[in-house]
């Protein structure tokens, strides 16, 4: 008691939950933000002013590292004496490169990520040995209009350039049972279905049309994360259709439309293999948006290559591309390969941003007039934004709340997206 009988609050203690990477990060940080809201935090997802910052890193790319490395900068000119803990790919690829960002520095890795929340209060290195089983993480609100949903983690592809399967440990799934019942419990309006090789996921010889066959009785939109073209069959797609609400949405991860350099890249399928599939979906899904990543300047990736790979992929007639320059990642086979010079790959990158250009803003033109369920995520600039179910990104002038779905006709296109109205 102070100053005349009047109680003193106690001060809330604030956390940051800062993400890079992919959704799978993103997935984990949600559970993350859920424990510390349980503890009694408030808890943001941008950087600003908070006593405890955890920060999910990634390594995909060398960027992505240096990134998450120079967060550590950014935060300390927020609050110079604030609580850091480093955890995800890039942590647990260099922990001690993060421990030595300053003593009030925590890291940990990739596995046993709920255990963070138990130690919000240690410095130095904690990097839990890699798990061999899916961790069950708490169940989310997320701070998005979209919930993800973690159904598998890790991967034994082993791609050429790829560091992750190092990183993230073998593949391993979570139960039907226990993702129908997260979703369920959450009840948003759309759940993102992901993992680190969502294709892989095996649960007790349980695959994905296994899953989606699970979770078809959910009232909520089931979007899927990034796929591999081997899992696409009559079967699997057949299980998408019987959803209620399915997002037609299809990234079907490609990375060179060259079967030489597929083959080098440790690929597991042909450009004509990939292309079959791209058909079949365009069968059991008309409307369906189709995106991928390609890689821009792999080693091997001649001049002819990277002509056969922007043939194919206009063949395919991407709804988007994501393309990126090759980054070569310790420890992988293609780090041993020769490097292309760097203006070579940007050359190539710059080509491929063309491309998508082109390729997005013929999709937006082909569904002109069509009318689509829109889930809006946010208002800004005079606009309400949001993304249909086949993921183009659509602005309308109404002011629209957050996490709500309309219904609108596709009128024209901006720089960022498809212009729409609500019908």
């Amino acid at each position: 008691m102070v100053g005349g009988g009047v109680q003193r609050r106690k001060s809330v203690m604030k956390a940051v939950v800062f993400t890079l990477g992919c959704k799978v990060n993103e997935c984990e940080s949600d559970s993350l933000i859920e424990g510390l809201l349980r503890r009694g935090y408030e808890v943001s997802d941008k950087l600003c002013f908070a006593d405890v910052y955890i920060v999910n890193t990634c390594a995909v790319t060398a960027e992505a590292e240096k990134k998450s490395r120079q967060t550590v900068s950014r935060i300390l000119k927020i609050n110079p004496r604030a609580k850091i803990i480093f955890t995800g790919c890039a942590a647990q690829k260099n922990p001690e490169a993060f421990a030595a960002k300053g003593d009030n520095v925590l890291v940990t890795g990739s596995f046993n990520k709920s255990a963070i929340l138990d130690a919000l209060d240690k410095s130095g290195v904690m990097v839990s040995p890699e798990s061999k089983t899916f961790e069950e993480l708490l169940p989310v609100r997320s701070l998005r209009t979209r919930t993800f949903v973690k159904v598998q983690d890790g991967c034994d592809n082993f791609c050429s350039y790829c560091i992750i399967p190092y990183l993230r440990g073998r593949s391993r799934s979570r139960s039907p049972e226990s993702v129908l019942s997260e979703i369920e419990r959450v009840n948003p309006k759309e759940a993102v279905i992901n993992g680190i090789n969502l294709s892989a996921y095996d649960y007790c010889g349980q695959g994905l049309t296994e899953l989606m066959n699970a979770i078809s009785g959910v009232s909520c939109r089931i979007r899927l994360g990034s796929l591999e073209a081997r899992v696409i069959t009559d079967e699997f797609l057949t299980s998408l259709k019987n959803l209620k609400n399915f997002a037609r949405h299809f990234h079907l991860s490609l990375q060179s439309g060259s079967d030489a350099v597929l083959k080098k890249m440790n690929r597991k399928y042909t450009a004509e293999e990939y292309y079959e599939k791209v058909c079949l979906i365009r069968k059991y899904f008309p409307e369906a948006g189709i995106t991928t990543d390609v890689i821009a300047g792999f080693p091997t990736e001649t001049d002819e290559n990277f002509r056969e790979s922007v043939e194919f992929i206009n063949k395919v007639a991407f709804s988007d591309i994501h393309p990126f320059t090759f980054s070569p990642r310790k420890g992988t086979a293609a780090f041993n390969m020769k490097d292309l010079p760097p203006e070579v790959k940007k050359e190539r990158l710059d080509e491929l941003l063309k491309t998508k250009a082109r390729l997005k803003s013929a999709f937006i033109d082909k569904i002109k007039g069509k009318i689509f369920s829109v889930l809006f995520e946010e208002n800004k600039g005079g606009f309400t934004e949001g993304y249909t179910d086949n993921y183009v990104r659509v602005f309308v002038k109404d002011d629209v709340p957050a996490g709500e779905f309309k219904k609108v006709i596709i009128t024209g296109e901006t720089g960022a997206g498809a212009l729409g109205d609500i019908v």
